[in-house]
């Protein structure tokens, strides 16, 4: 076997070019799929990341009617045993309390419905960054009297920093909510949703606002990345029961999880196509290797050479191209990806605006999975190992008269 090992790696070599032309076919099919593969999973990741540190974070907790029916007096009085709990599971790195409900927002003679979300100031930036969104003004402080407004809904009002914004309506258990708040800042999303009907304000003086004092309409946490859910869920679940309830981000927006398995299932029809692709591309080179040396091989089998080691040697030769060629392409998709997943691709004209218009910022990112490359590599290795048969094939059916004059 070992002699057999080193005859297949000094023949790869005694036609170098031929050897590297069929190396060249595996290397861009696994640089082409693994580049392809990256960008795939990385625009997941970013839609993902997009809801839960825009709005949703990775999990809810609410009181166990709330999301069917979302009025204020479906909210809950959160327990020390409540945050407890939270505060045991590894995987949440950090949580936010929040109140959310509806008002009409007012400027003199003009008013649009709006929605309210009371925050924690320090705890809601870390979980959402949503500081980072100031386009004019300052973020809130803890206890802070004034709100953040969304760009659009200050543009229809009329109104900017330092103006006052009157809101208007009805708070816990059909109690009268009606108060003048200041404008400390205006936020500027990607998302024109949250622009154009977004009011933030410090969560006592929310409570203070629809008379709900201690009272939440959620618990948001955050995982440090979607690969963590699983595990978290099934902690929270097992320990925080009725009257709560504890919800992942693919059970609060079961649409865009929708669409994410479509998109998913129509790129494996498209990396099917490019597997097809690439594996005839492979096929045909080692055809044409195999044909080339077809006269070689005649030789070798009139002077005594037994057909099945002559089958072998040829087996291990592909093999070896195989290997050569699924290595180079991993290690020339590492710099190709590493660059692209610090510098993502933006997005501009109508491609861009599309993106926009549907919420998300418009970059094409790139993913850093391991399984982004193994996967590529493997698949292709196994295209390659499966095409090695033929060479096999060829060297049994192997006619020696019409090789030699060949």
């Amino acid at each position: 076997m070992r002699s057999n090992l080193i005859i297949a790696w000094r023949n790869l070599w005694r036609n170098k070019r031929r050897t590297l032309i069929t190396v060249a076919s595996i290397f861009f099919g696994v640089l082409i799929s693994t580049v392809m593969s990256s960008m795939q999973e990385g625009s997941y990741s970013a839609m993902i990341d997009n809801i839960v540190k825009f709005y949703s974070g990775y999990i809810q907790v609410h009181n166990e009617k709330y999301w069917d029916n979302k009025t204020i007096n479906n909210t809950f009085t959160p327990s020390d045993s409540l945050e407890g709990y939270i505060q045991s599971i590894p995987e949440i790195i950090n949580f936010a309390p929040r109140l959310e409900f509806f008002a009409l927002a007012s400027s003199e003679e003009i008013t649009k419905g709006s929605v309210i979300i009371g925050i924690d100031p320090v705890r809601e930036n870390q979980i959402t960054e949503i500081g980072k969104w100031i386009d004019q003004g300052d973020y809130l402080h803890e206890g802070d009297d004034g709100l953040l407004v969304g760009f659009d809904l200050a543009k229809y009002l009329q109104l900017s920093v330092s103006d006052t914004l009157v809101m208007i309506g009805q708070g816990y258990h059909g109690v009268s909510a009606a108060g003048k708040y200041p404008i400390r800042g205006i936020l500027k999303f990607p998302s024109p949703e949250l622009n154009k009907q977004t009011i933030y304000m410090d969560i006592k003086n929310c409570q203070e606002f629809f008379t709900s004092e201690g009272r939440l309409t959620s618990m948001v946490l955050m995982v440090e990345n979607q690969y963590q859910l699983p595990k978290a869920m099934r902690q929270l679940k097992s320990r925080i029961g009725s009257p709560y309830r504890v919800m992942s981000w693919e059970e609060m927006h079961p649409d865009i999880l929708q669409m994410i398995e479509a998109d998913r299932d129509g790129a494996v029809i498209m990396k099917a196509i490019l597997y097809i692709i690439i594996g005839f591309g492979i096929f045909g080179t080692i055809m044409m290797m195999i044909i080339e040396r077809r006269r070689e091989m005649g030789v070798m089998v009139a002077i005594g050479m037994q057909r099945h080691k002559l089958a072998t040697i040829l087996f291990f030769e592909t093999i070896y191209i195989g290997l050569i060629g699924v290595l180079a392409g991993f290690i020339g998709s590492v710099p190709v990806i590493t660059y692209y997943y610090h510098n993502p691709i933006q997005l501009t004209g109508d491609a861009g605006q599309t993106y926009i218009d549907l919420g998300f910022e418009p970059f094409l990112y790139f993913s850093w999975l391991p399984s982004v490359f193994y996967n590529q590599v493997i698949t292709v290795f196994v295209i390659t190992a499966f095409i090695a048969i033929y060479p096999m094939i060829t060297a049994g059916r192997l006619k020696i008269h019409l090789a030699l004059r060949a």
